[in-house]
């Protein structure tokens, strides 16, 4: 019998939490955000920098044996959900959390791995996999084949290529590093729902790369990454539903019609009172899924139930609170440059983001041996 998850914070994770909550309040302002969504270069470099090269937050999975900071999962998803509380525009779950989580499962580690995973811990290189952001970590991998070691193939919808400097391809006889910028690598932007977490369709053609793992070990390592990524989405919504709640409450206090506050109106009351009960529920399930992750304990089944115990109730709470924020603020909802219309776009992707609460769902029915969804 495994042991509960711990699912009250630590002082670390507090601290922690302040730490990057002021960063952010002071650094990724609305405004800010919107501005990089209408120029089309919605990364924030700086912010990134700051926060891997001054707060050292890339490498939190990272051993410090390989220049991380030796945290957990559970710290990391501290940073995650502070980062979907300001929809920020940085690739920190898919370059700090899949990537080094997908290395850190190869179970023989190459040289040029444990190299590319300093780098990442530094902040210096942006790693991302280049598979579709809805796959799920037991679903197929794209067909990306290599032939005398060039690769060829096609993926689409991969978040944050466009940031990136490296892609992590799993092709048909291993887990291959690219630099973006290589000869016979073309990434193509997406229109995406999104604008804060772009994506891109990547195509090789020819293109040699560094062989990081053989076939045997590269699904098994994908597929590490896929779940930790999925794990910790659960944060990201919690923080992105929030903020969601809060900003309504606020809004609806400071709002009055007839003369008196919206807040006060018996219905409205009730649809706030509903959505609070709701948002706190995700708070236990996220950190379920990230202690389980971080600890291990129970096993690889135990961590997979957790992570798509998370998903099934985060994503489709994440979505509501987004629309009734959209809805209770009325017109000023409505409008581009009131900022909720960002955090319904990223509840809509991190909807179908590593599987889908529908994915997630099937997942839960076949562990816990109850019939599929």
């Amino acid at each position: 019998m495994s042991a509960t998850p711990r699912l009250l914070a630590t002082e670390t994770e507090d601290d922690l939490r302040a730490a990057v909550r002021s960063l952010l309040t002071a650094g990724c302002v609305p405004g800010r955000v919107l501005s990089r969504a209408e120029s089309g270069t919605p990364y924030d470099r700086e912010l990134w920098k700051t926060l891997t090269a001054s707060m050292g937050l890339a490498g939190l999975l990272v051993p410090e044996a390989d220049g991380g900071q030796g945290a957990s999962h559970r710290e990391a998803a501290v940073v995650v959900e502070e980062l979907g509380r300001a929809v920020a525009p940085v690739p920190y779950l898919t370059g700090a959390v899949v990537t080094p989580a997908a290395l850190l499962a190869l179970p023989d580690r190459s040289a040029e791995a444990s190299a590319l995973l300093t780098e990442v811990a530094a902040g210096t290189t942006v790693a991302v996999l280049a598979l579709p952001l809805t796959t799920a970590s037991g679903d197929p991998l794209p067909e990306v084949t290599s032939a005398d070691g060039a690769l060829h193939g096609s993926v689409r919808s991969v978040a944050d290529a466009a940031g990136a400097d490296v892609l992590l391809v799993a092709a048909d006889c291993g887990l291959y590093a690219v630099p973006a910028g290589a000869p016979g690598v073309t990434v193509t932007p997406l229109t995406a729902l999104d604008l804060t977490r772009p994506l891109a369709a990547v195509h090789l053609d020819g293109v040699r790369g560094t062989l990081l793992a053989p076939a045997a070990d590269a699904l098994a390592a994908v597929r590490a990454g896929l779940l930790a990524g999925a794990g910790l989405l659960a944060s990201e919504q919690l923080g992105l539903a929030e903020w969601c709640l809060t900003e309504t409450v606020r809004h609806l206090k400071d709002r009055h019609q007839f003369n008196r506050p919206l807040g006060s109106f018996q219905a409205l009351k009730h649809r706030l009172a509903q959505l609070w009960l709701d948002v706190a529920g995700v708070r236990p399930a996220a950190t379920a899924a990230a202690d389980r992750l971080a600890t291990g304990e129970g096993g690889p089944a135990e961590a997979e139930l957790a992570v798509a115990v998370a998903q099934v109730y985060a994503s489709p709470v994440a979505v509501r609170a987004a629309e009734e924020a959209l809805q209770l603020h009325g017109g000023i909802g409505m409008t581009w440059e009131h900022p909720v219309h960002l955090y319904l776009k990223r509840a809509k992707g991190d909807a179908v983001a590593y599987g889908g609460a529908g994915r997630h769902g099937e997942v839960v029915a076949r562990l816990a041996e109850l019939p599929a969804p």
